[in-house]
């Protein structure tokens, strides 16, 4: 018989079942080719299709073809039959819905915008383990955000003055010491130092505190080093790992969270190269997508932008944390994480975007307090305190010198 035909893939009048995962692309097809045929293409390319024509024993071929079943404008819409992809497998379904249809020939350009995951697929995923939960099971944030830092500069730090960074924003109010993207075992501060010396300044600040603090240590690695490390984490008493989710991939991130299950850490995902597939608002994966990818391979947190309040590009924050935190079949949700040049004069700002239900990371708005590490973290604690308690910032700085200070250098001023 002959095989299938690009107009196979296309029924506008397609009703997708409850168990196909259905996506939705904006497209600009190539000169020459209408919304119907290039729509037809994407369907065909990222399922069972092919562009000659076959002869196919139909009694040996399982029918796999995704259909694509609303145009509107620049979108569209593609179904995909849950059998087409292989159970608790990121990479596989990515291998289809964000393959090879980016460099296809048939669109100019095409970006993947938002996925609908039926319980059909998420049952093959963990999810997070903790998720918000963290605040309170982890931690002793409560109702108000997570706070954390990271030493800076980024790199070059030996590992003693990394540590006694950490002390110093402990001490001041931080919750969380974190990890910087580019820093995992480098000469000048080798992991295993950093990651000892670190937990036990956490220990001492714990103990003449009282409260729960901890430490985002970043295993990045080659798959098997990354497991050998979080097994350090939890031998030293961690709590949690911090790991580049995309520049790892997907499947390393599944082996990350089998094994951060056995030993009870909470990971922390850092979005290191992302803008390389979301910057573009018309070609790519955007941010929502990445963001639900983390969710079902069960990171706990994820950076999702600063709602424009911060160094980087804007992007739909509130929209994208809406989902990270709603229902998903069961799964666990995952906390946001704010980051990206905050500062004490913009927390109040912050919170009015994105609620409370946030980890809040302030690296130069911390350590670039003219007093030091130690009173920076001081002013984000106490405009976070004003922020929860309705009070206005300058208001009071009056009786909060820390802030006081924080104001005076950056007002209530985004850097760029």
């Amino acid at each position: 018989m002959t095989g299938i035909e690009y107009d196979d893939f296309l029924d506008l009048g397609y009703e997708p079942a409850a168990t196909e995962l259905v996506c939705e692309f904006a497209i600009e097809p190539a000169d020459g080719m209408s919304m119907e045929a290039a729509a037809s293409r994407v369907a065909s390319e990222s399922s069972n299709g092919t562009w000659a024509a076959l002869h196919v024993d139909e009694d040996e071929l399982t029918d796999l073809g995704a259909v694509a079943c609303g145009i509107d404008g620049r979108t569209v819409t593609v179904a995909y039959p849950v059998e087409l992809f292989e159970a608790g497998s990121m990479p596989q379904i990515l291998s289809c819905i964000a393959g090879n249809i980016l460099g296809m020939k048939a669109v100019d350009s095409i970006r993947l915008e938002d996925c609908d995951w039926p319980e059909s697929i998420t049952s093959g995923f963990p999810g997070p383990q903790f998720g918000t939960s963290v605040a309170r099971e982890k931690l002793d944030a409560g109702e108000r955000p997570v706070l954390a830092t990271v030493p800076k500069p980024k790199v070059g730090l030996s590992t003693d003055a990394h540590a006694r960074i950490g002390e110093e924003a402990w001490r001041g109010g931080i919750d969380l010491l974190k990890d910087d993207e580019n820093l995992t075992d480098q000469d000048f501060n080798p992991f295993r130092d950093r990651l000892a010396e670190s937990l036990a300044a956490r220990d001492r600040v714990q103990e003449e505190t009282g409260e729960r603090k901890d430490y985002l240590v970043n295993v990045t690695a080659e798959t098997t080093e990354m497991l050998e490390r979080v097994d350090l984490v939890a031998e030293h008493g961690g709590g949690f790992v911090m790991v580049d989710v995309i520049t790892c991939g997907w499947a390393a991130v599944q082996s990350v969270r089998e094994r951060c299950e056995d030993h009870g850490l909470a990971i922390h995902a850092h979005r290191a190269m992302h803008a390389a597939f979301d910057r573009l608002d018309h070609h790519g994966v955007s941010m929502r997508v990445i963001a639900q990818i983390a969710r079902l391979c069960g990171v706990d947190h994820i950076h999702t932008g600063t709602a424009g309040l911060g160094k980087l590009a804007n992007e739909d924050t509130p929209g994208i944390n809406a989902w990270l935190t709603g229902d998903c079949h069961g799964l666990q949700p995952v906390l946001p994480v704010a980051s990206g040049g905050l500062h004490p004069g913009v927390v109040d700002q912050l919170l009015d975007a994105l609620g409370t239900d946030i980890i809040v990371q302030a690296g130069g708005g911390v350590h670039g307090h003219p007093d030091g590490t130690h009173a920076g973290a001081k002013a984000l604690r106490q405009s976070v305190e004003a922020s929860m308690a309705g009070e206005d910032l300058e208001t009071y700085a009056d009786d909060h010198p820390e802030l006081a200070t924080a104001l005076e250098k950056w007002g209530a001023e985004t850097p760029r």
